[in-house]
C-alpha cells in the first residue's frame, strides 16, 4: 500500500507542462511567475521524498542495515523481491539527479564569475557596464551591486528610446529578484524530467512580468514590443555563454511575447484561474502524500525497534 502511495508524488508532476502553459494566459505574468515557481519547487520536493522513503525502505530490508538500525522486528513491508529493486531504482535516480545538479551548479557558477568578472572589469554608468564584443546580447547580471550587462553590438543594434526599453526591462528582472526564480527552476527541472517544460514556462513568465515592467517604465508598450523584437533578432545569430540564471530579454518564445505587449489587456478567461489553482492543488497534494508517507514510514521503523512500547 506504501509503495502504491509513493506513485503518486511521482505520477503528479506529469501534469505539470500541460497545466503550467494554461497558467501563463494570467492577467498579471507575476502571479504566475510566482505560482509556477512554488509549484514546481512543491512538486520537486514531493518527488524527492518519495524516492528517498523507497530507497530507504528498501536499505533496512537488508540485513546489514538493519543491525545498523537497530531493528529487532522485521519492518513491515511488500515482499523483498518487489522492495529491493524498487528501492535500488530510487536510490539511482537519487544519485544521478545529484551528481547533475551538482555538475549544473559548478558549470553555472563558473559562468556566473566569468560574467561578473567580465563586467566589474568595465567602467560602470550607474548599474548599466557596457561590453565591448561583436555578439549582441543584453543581460540582467545578479550579485551586488547590480548590473545590466550590453555589449557594444547590441547597442548599435538598437536606437535610443529602444535602447532605454531594453535597459528597463533588463532593470525589470533585478528589482523582481528574477535569477532566484530561474535558479529555482533549474532546481526542480534536476529533481524530474516532467519539470522540465515547467522550467520553460518559469522563463517566459520572469520574461513577460520584465516586459510588463519595462512597459509601464517607458509609457509605450509598442516601443517596448519593437525594442524587444529588434534586440532578439539581433542576438538570433549570436553564441552567447550567459549562464542560464541570467535573464535576458531576447530568451523565451519572442513572438508571443510581443503578441501579448501588442494586444489590449483583456480579462483572461475563468479556465485560467481554474488551470492555475488545479496545478497548485496538485504541488500540494504532492508534498502531502509524500509527508504522510514518510511519517508512516518512520512509525514503522519505531515500531521494528520496539520503540513504540516502550
Amino acid at each position: 500500500m506504501t509503495i502504491a502511495v509513493l506513485l503518486i508524488p511521482l505520477l503528479l508532476p506529469c501534469a505539470a507542462p500541460l497545466l503550467a502553459r494554461r497558467s501563463l494566459g494570467h492577467r498579471s505574468p507575476g502571479v504566475a511567475l510566482w505560482t509556477l515557481t512554488a509549484s514546481a519547487l512543491l512538486l520537486a520536493a514531493g518527488t524527492v521524498a518519495a524516492l528517498g522513503t523507497l530507497a530507504l525502505t528498501g536499505l533496512f530490508k537488508l540485513p546489514a542495515f538493519a543491525t545498523m538500525g537497530e531493528m529487532v522486528h522485521p519492518l513491515r513491508t511488500p515482499p523483498v523481491r518487489l522492495v529491493l529493486p524498487l528501492a535500488a531504482l530510487a536510490a539511482g535516480l537519487l544519485v544521478l539527479a545529484a551528481l547533475v545538479l551538482g555538475r549544473s551548479v559548478v558549470r553555472q557558477a563558473t559562468a556566473l564569475r566569468t560574467a561578473r568578472s567580465q563586467a566589474d572589469r568595465r567602467s560602470p554608468a550607474g548599474d548599466l557596464c557596457v561590453v565591448e564584443s561583436p555578439h549582441p546580447d543584453a543581460y540582467a547580471l545578479p550579485g551586488r551591486p547590480h548590473r545590466i550587462a550590453v555589449t557594444t553590438a547590441m547597442l548599435r543594434s538598437l536606437d535610443a528610446r529602444e535602447r532605454e526599453a531594453l535597459f528597463a526591462h533588463e532593470r525589470a528582472h533585478n528589482a523582481g529578484g528574477h535569477h532566484y526564480f530561474l535558479a529555482a527552476a533549474e532546481l526542480a527541472a534536476h529533481c524530474h524530467p516532467a519539470l522540465r517544460p515547467v522550467r520553460a514556462a518559469i522563463r517566459l513568465a520572469a520574461e513577460r512580468a520584465a516586459d510588463e515592467a519595462a512597459a509601464t517604465a517607458v509609457g509605450d508598450r509598442r516601443l517596448t514590443a519593437r525594442a524587444i523584437a529588434r534586440a532578439a533578432l539581433a542576438a538570433h545569430a549570436s553564441d552567447s555563454a550567459r549562464p542560464v540564471v541570467t535573464p535576458a530579454a531576447t530568451t523565451s518564445p519572442v513572438p508571443q511575447r510581443v503578441a501579448a505587449l501588442l494586444s489590449p489587456a483583456a480579462r483572461p478567461p475563468r479556465a485560467t484561474f481554474w488551470t492555475a489553482a488545479l496545478l497548485a492543488v496538485c504541488a500540494l497534494v504532492s508534498c502531502a502524500t509524500a509527508a504522510s508517507v514518510a511519517v508512516h514510514v518512520h512509525q514503522d521503523i519505531e515500531v521494528a525497534q520496539g520503540e513504540a512500547g516502550r
